[in-house]
């Protein structure tokens, strides 16, 4: 390794560990040393920290260890005498760098400093990087709808090659960082000149202007092996090998290098993330950990990209339309405001409908666009409000009635992911918008039926032969084919309900997430979605037939061994299979007794309250404590990588309002505690279940944050309500 680079390395590590150690002397003589500090909604504490070594960092006191673990990885100064720093040595200096770096921004915390705020643009960053976002984005990592990370350093030469490097990220659905600065400019602030939208929404996340903000991306990074793939805190070889295997990411390093910046890539480098910078930089040749790039002086941005994708090995594959504007997952979260449309449709400002329906094969023309409508190219042009009705017409060998309604619930995705264009609802409710700029590219009304088109194809191109989309522009025509519309909803509804797991043979397996958590099996079966809350019953029946190879997987049931707890023979062969024989038993029904497993993506937690005889349910996103002496972010690390916990589950949020939900220890009658924002989202449909086993008020009955947050206070409350799980049979 270059002996100019190692000795940067070094150096800077030395100057952020002798920096941390300054500012946490300080810390302590005006705080004490039991001063307590947790980094906002994570279960991880200093989360580099605690995987690398397994030591929980809770106070000052706790940091001066934590620092000493990064005094004792630096070695001997290398003025000191002869000698040719290595790899080795560089590498455990990026190690005590980044041990530093969590110090220094934890410390920030305490004073009040992080997250951020630029002076001169007056943006707020991100800052540390929340256990609840994480698990947000789960099923985004696992699915490959988010193939990776990139974590972006410095400024670009100027600020149409940092958009231009920006947007190419995100057409390939990369989720960004953004930290550092070089001469004073960062990527944040030549975005914001842009005017480009930034935050999760957009997925670019600015997370401070330092080079060390590039920590709380490795912290993101790390937490991925505690959460999803059930790595013990402190053995950091399984770690560092589950970064290097399963951890997409990579870093752009754009303007020049100093020694700090050369100190956190080296940490970066352990984790096995490969670095790309536009300077001129001295030959490097590691192996066996990662891959460096040299660059030629006359250095072509529009490569960076695709060749960072190319060393890290990346898989991308991306289809877009051909339409006038950019097309990703990343444009989903883009928000159009009043002042910034062009035109709208639905809303309850104009009728609209979007609805699927399956034709036979010769009825349909296929990638045909329809627009139906008398001088419907004057009325969109003057902007403003527009009905819309939108028929999405499929056909296919394989095509099934069943598989309309996944169909539809893509469109809005599909819009979506157009840059410009915003959709939300679905139905007879949807309501879409085309921003002033899409339009000024070149969007048209036929670009909405060219983006469903194309993306139905690619989406679901093993069940669809053909598709064809008719528009609906005048308000008659709209409203006669809406009936039609709702019709059809009505008697998919009817069918779909009468969907239970005893009426079919074959439930589904979802194994997407093995990719972080290898030994997690997700079985669906019709009353009982995925614990992420994105695949039912039948997207996992939609997406075999798509893909028989893929991840959603049939299961037999075979025979019923307990009717009461859910368990058939057919899946307890599949689960061994598919888990490696980690699994070896499932119960469907019961939380008590080999409930399912998780991997970390789940929306809610299912966990026992033995002195009120029943369970709590606490939401993602949920950070106030529970009855159990727990927050979510704490419980979830004992529930998530792949393992069974007695009394402790991961369920989809849809599931709570299911007739099987804890069918064996008593249903929702066992339900004493939920969160008030939960109770609200799923009132109507736990109501109607409420009312079907005689306890209408039950909701009433169930106590939240208002009422308690503490198992004392909550057997009081229950006792004074009758809860009827405290006259039910022991759930232990």
């Amino acid at each position: 390794m270059s002996k100019i680079i190692a000795s940067s390395a070094i150096r800077g590590a030395r100057d952020i560990v002798s920096k941390a150690d300054e500012m946490l002397n300080k810390a302590i003589a005006e705080k004490g040393i039991y001063f307590n500090f947790e980094f906002p909604d994570t279960a991880f504490y200093l989360p580099m920290i605690y995987a690398m070594t397994g030591f929980p960092v809770k106070t000052l006191g706790d940091m001066v260890t934590a620092l000493t673990y990064a005094k004792e990885l630096l070695h001997s100064e290398p003025d000191e005498k002869l000698w040719t720093p290595y790899l080795g040595e560089a590498l455990d200096s990026g190690m005590a760098t980044l041990f530093a770096e969590e110090i220094i921004l934890a410390i920030r915390y305490i004073y009040g400093l992080e997250p951020c705020k630029d002076e001169e643009t007056g943006y707020v960053y991100n800052g540390f990087i929340t256990d609840t976002i994480q698990r947000n984005l789960g099923v985004q990592l696992v699915d490959g709808t988010m193939p990776g990370f990139a974590a972006i350093i410095g400024a670009a030469p100027n600020e149409d090659i940092a958009l231009q490097i920006v947007r190419e990220l995100q057409e390939k659905n990369i989720l960004i960082f953004l930290s550092g600065e070089s001469n004073g400019n960062s990527v944040t602030k030549q975005l914001l000149k842009k005017g480009i939208e930034l935050g999760w929404d957009s997925r670019i996340v600015p997370l401070g202007p330092g080079t060390e903000h590039t920590l709380y991306a490795l912290d993101w990074a790390i937490r991925a092996s505690l959460i999803f793939g059930g790595k013990k805190p402190g053995d950091f070889k399984a770690h560092l090998k589950y970064q290097k295997d399963r951890v997409f990411a990579f870093a752009i390093v754009l303007g020049p290098l100093d020694d700090l910046k050369w100190a956190t890539g080296a940490g970066a480098i352990n984790m096995g993330f490969p670095a790309l910078c536009d300077t001129d930089v001295p030959v490097i040749h590691p192996t066996g950990v990662c891959t460096y790039e040299e660059v030629d002086k006359e250095f072509d941005h529009s490569k960076i990209v695709q060749r960072a994708i190319e060393i890290r090995g990346l898989k991308i594959v991306v289809e877009k339309p051909p339409i006038p504007v950019a097309f990703g997952p990343a444009f989903e979260g883009e928000r159009i405001r009043k002042e910034d449309t062009f035109i709208e449709f639905g809303g309850q400002r104009t009728p609209a409908f979007e609805w699927v329906r399956t034709k036979e094969m010769e009825e349909i023309e296929d990638n045909k666009v329809i627009i139906v409508g008398d001088n419907w190219q004057e009325t969109f042009e003057k902007g403003g409000k527009m009905p819309l009705g939108i028929v999405i017409e499929v056909a296919g060998r394989k095509m099934q009635k069943d598989f309309e309604s996944i169909i539809e619930r893509k469109i809005h995705h599909n819009i979506n992911e157009a840059q410009g264009l915003w959709h939300m609802g679905q139905r007879d409710i949807n309501w879409i918008r085309i921003s002033n700029a899409a339009k000024s590219a070149g969007i048209t009304l036929e670009h909405i039926g060219v983006i469903l088109n194309t993306m139905t194809h690619y989406r679901f191109k093993s069940i669809v032969d053909k598709v064809q989309t008719i528009i609906y522009t005048n308000e008659a025509d709209v409203n006669r084919v809406i009936h039609e519309a709702r019709s059809a909803y009505k008697e998919r509804d009817h069918r779909l309900g009468s969907l239970t797991d005893e009426a079919v043979e074959t439930f589904y397996s979802c194994l997407l997430c093995q990719s972080f958590a290898p030994a997690h099996v997700c079985v669906i079966t019709p009353e009982r979605l995925g614990l992420c809350g994105a695949y039912n019953w039948l997207d996992g029946k939609a997406a075999y037939e798509i893909d028989p190879t893929g991840g959603n997987q049939p299961i037999a049931k075979g025979e019923l061994v307990d009717a009461r707890y859910g368990r058939y023979t057919g899946v307890d062969e599949y689960l061994k299979k598919a888990s490696g024989g980690a699994v070896e038993t499932l119960n469907l029904y019961t939380i008590m007794e080999n409930p399912m497993t998780s991997c970390g993506c789940f929306e809610c937690i299912v966990a026992i309250i033995p002195e009120a005889n029943g369970v709590m349910i606490v939401n993602r996103g949920y950070n106030g404590m529970t009855p159990v002496g727990m927050k979510f972010s704490t419980l979830a690390g004992t529930v998530g990588g792949g393992a069974q916990t007695p009394g402790f589950m991961g369920i989809g949020v849809n599931f709570i309002s299911s007739k099987k939900f804890l069918a064996g220890d008593g249903g929702i009658k066992r339900v004493v505690w939920m969160p008030k924002a939960l109770k609200e989202r799923i009132k109507d449909d736990f109501q109607k279940l409420a009312e079907g086993v005689g306890v209408s008020n039950l909701l009433d009955k169930i106590a939240d944050e208002t009422i308690c947050e503490d198992s004392e206070k909550l057997v009081d409350f229950l006792t004074q309500v009758e809860h009827p799980a405290l006259t039910m049979d022991s759930i232990i």
